[in-house]
């Protein structure tokens, strides 16, 4: 008789400030089965207690920042698999699905949404421009050849955790592609539909934002390349 592994247990991590009017549009889009950890980073809009309400499990991070909120979430996870999606309905978490089944598969080691802008006003010309410049200096550090540093991306939790990440603000996605990049991981890019965001954005809703942005992801490209054990070399 075959016995069949049990499958992987899988947790959504939602960094929210601010984002009582997309909860309820991103939580019911939560595949069955998973578990939603919505990162609160300090929200005066009564987020907690809705996302409670809609059955989430809420975690705290007080320090404002995006990796910050992220990197709660994944320490607070206990799920083999971790995805990671904005909370503001711009990105539907149920499309996360076969981002999980692949890394449950083997087939990659971390597989990244490229967002496909839906609808007017869904990817503002300079936070466009900005991912482009960031991609193109991606490409120069590591060979990579992806499109796009959004946030939608699944991959194993312990090895997530082995890439000791140190950014707390807006350079920690694209610190995790690097870093999982010099240690050799498999990585993948999916299309996923990008649309309109509900409410203003924190970060690309301007040029000053998108810039700081741009400027937390250079300085994340300017570390030096780590082995497979994540040791500088």
């Amino acid at each position: 008789m075959t016995r069949h592994s049990p499958a992987p247990t899988v947790d959504v991590v939602l960094p929210c400030l601010d984002e009582a009017d997309a909860l309820p549009w991103v939580l019911e889009r939560v595949p069955d089965g998973w578990r939603a950890l919505v990162v609160d980073n300090g929200s005066r809009d009564g987020s907690p207690d809705i996302a409670r309400a809609l059955g989430a499990t809420v975690v705290s991070e007080p320090r404002r920042g995006f990796g910050a909120a992220c990197h709660a979430g994944l320490v607070a996870s206990d799920a083999d698999i971790v995805c990671f999606c904005d909370c503001d309905a711009s990105l539907d978490p149920g499309l996360l699905a076969p981002f999980a089944a692949e890394v449950a598969d083997g087939r990659a080691d971390l597989v990244l949404g490229r967002r496909r802008p839906r609808g007017r006003g869904a990817w503002p010309a300079h936070a466009r421009a900005g991912n482009l410049a960031l991609a193109r200096m991606l490409r120069r550090r590591t060979g990579l050849r992806l499109h796009d540093l959004g946030p939608m991306r699944a991959a194993r939790r312990e090895a997530l955790l082995s890439l000791d990440l140190t950014d707390r603000r807006s350079g920690y996605p694209l610190q995790m592609v690097v870093r999982a990049s010099d240690a050799g991981w498999r990585i993948a890019e999916r299309d996923v539909p990008y649309l309109p965001r509900t409410g203003r954005s924190k970060v690309t809703g301007t040029w000053r934002g998108t810039w700081q942005a741009v400027r937390d992801m250079s300085r994340v490209l300017g570390e030096g390349p780590r082995g497979p054990r994540g040791v500088l070399r």
